[in-house]
């Protein structure tokens, strides 16, 4: 059961090109060998782009970090609108100019740019930050995210058919990070520069009713973090999200919204970070979610299951679990768990990985958010935590099996003076608790068991 590998392009051109006859609405799949050990084996790499709030959702700034983000992202940006793209006073967001030809399919097209720095405690010789992505370099400029959008959500209002679809580039040093087999690595080739070009997602969507199904290349539904910038709540990424989960995939993925309060999805996918496939078996991903009646409260449960190596022989499953809670209009609580098994060849028992990810998202005014994250992740066999500068020809953090548990607070603002304007300064400190890899301890170049960092970025919407 193989998609062809022409078919996204394809779908996407035909979906926008024919809206109008519709009713309006890491790398390490390149690198597993099939013998390799737990502690050579390199994680899969990390999409750690997308944490700010929308800068529409408000009338003037009204931040609003809530896990409707990752909702709105895997449905195509449809609460995401960037306002008038001239005129209006001040506090009205602005966007890029929309051809008409566009306005006339109902396509709509936004971008933003995340740029930042961040500054480590050790200063590092290799200027790496080790594990953290995707603010990786240290005391070292990163445009991460130069982003454009075109999309048009396959919206019939519960009835009938609709059809849509959905594109994303972005070019950055994020691309050393969102890397999949046959896409990224053939567009920008491996020869350790910094930037690159990512192609986040490229679907066509067709809706009947209820049901809706996305075929091609998009974000899966693991985790609460995503790979936008401007849908999380950092500058930096958890270990949960960049380690334990897929992030994008690329197959088919139906969505069947069963009532107002809960809807299921299930479909099948190449594989993490595939976009073609290393063998030739399918992994399944599929879920739930809930939604209270006041729309306080959500709960979403996915998994993922399939083999990633090229002899289709070491199956890797994991769960994801995510809750969400807003306790007064200003203070959200959101509590993520993962866990992870992998077949591992000549071993007694599976590879293991598990942890507890937590969230508290705090609203001072209409301009200002305080967030705070707290994570433990074990890394049991030591087969995750793994940089992307294992795969040859990328620059970036090469440690690798580490066996142990490693820990994470963050704490940060999100300022956003202007709709347009959001600016996130954060200090983050990152300890280990467990045995030292093959390439040493995972900070400060091998040597330490911790480190301390500050980053800020910028990000302009448009």
């Amino acid at each position: 059961m193989k998609i062809p590998r022409y078919m996204i392009p394809l779908v996407v051109l035909a979906s926008l090109s024919t809206a109008t006859a519709w009713a309006y609405d890491s790398l390490g799949y390149l690198l597993q060998p099939p013998s390799a050990s737990p502690s050579d084996r390199p994680a899969d790499p990390v999409l750690a782009d997308p944490v700010a709030p929308t800068p529409s959702k408000a009338p003037v700034n009204d931040l609003d970090l809530s896990s409707e983000y990752s909702k709105e992202y895997e449905s195509g940006y449809d609460g995401y609108d960037p306002g008038p793209s001239l005129g209006g006073s001040p506090s009205e967001p602005r966007t890029i100019w929309q051809p008409y030809i566009l306005q006339n399919l109902g396509i709509k097209m936004g971008g933003w740019l995340e740029q930042g720095i961040t500054f480590n405690g050790d200063s590092p010789a290799s200027r790496f930050n080790g594990p953290v992505a995707t603010n990786d370099l240290d005391n070292e400029y990163q445009m991460n995210q130069l982003w454009l959008y075109l999309t048009r959500p396959a919206d019939n209002e519960g009835y009938g058919w609709a059809i849509g679809g959905h594109v994303d580039m972005t070019y950055g040093t994020d691309w050393r990070f969102g890397i999949n087999r046959g896409l990224e690595d053939r567009i920008n080739g491996l020869n350790g520069q910094t930037y690159g070009l990512v192609i986040p997602q490229a679907y066509l969507e067709i809706a009947y009713n209820n049901l809706s199904v996305k075929l091609g290349h998009f974000a899966a539904i693991l985790d609460y973090e995503v790979v936008p910038a401007i849908f999380n709540p950092f500058y930096s990424h958890s270990y949960s999200y960049g380690y334990t989960v897929p992030q994008l995939v690329t197959g088919v993925l139906a969505n069947y919204q069963l009532n107002d309060q809960w809807s299921v999805q299930a479909g099948f996918t190449r594989g993490w970070s595939m976009f073609e496939d290393n063998n030739n078996d399918m992994d399944f991903m599929g879920g739930f979610k809930w939604l209270s009646d006041d729309e306080r409260s959500s709960l979403a449960y996915a998994i993922s299951s399939g083999p990633q190596d090229p002899a289709g022989e070491e199956n890797r499953f994991v769960h994801s679990f995510v809750a969400t809670h807003k306790f007064t209009e200003k203070f959200e609580y959101v509590f993520i768990q993962n866990l992870g098994l992998e077949e591992v060849p000549n071993a007694a028992d599976d590879a293991e990985w598990y942890g507890i990810n937590q969230y508290f998202l705090y609203t001072i005014n209409p301009c200002w958010q305080a967030n705070l994250r707290v994570e433990w992740l074990r890394d049991d066999d030591g087969v995750r935590i793994a940089g992307p500068g294992n795969i040859p020809g990328v620059r970036a953090w090469d440690g690798r099996g580490f066996a142990g548990h490693f820990y994470e607070v963050t704490a940060g603002l999100t300022w956003q003076p202007h709709p347009n304007v959001i600016f996130r300064p954060e200090v983050r400190y990152d300890w280990y608790d467990g045995l030292a890899g093959p390439t040493g301890l995972p900070f400060d170049d091998g040597t330490r068991d911790d480190q301390f960092l500050f980053g800020m970025d910028l990000i302009l919407t448009y």
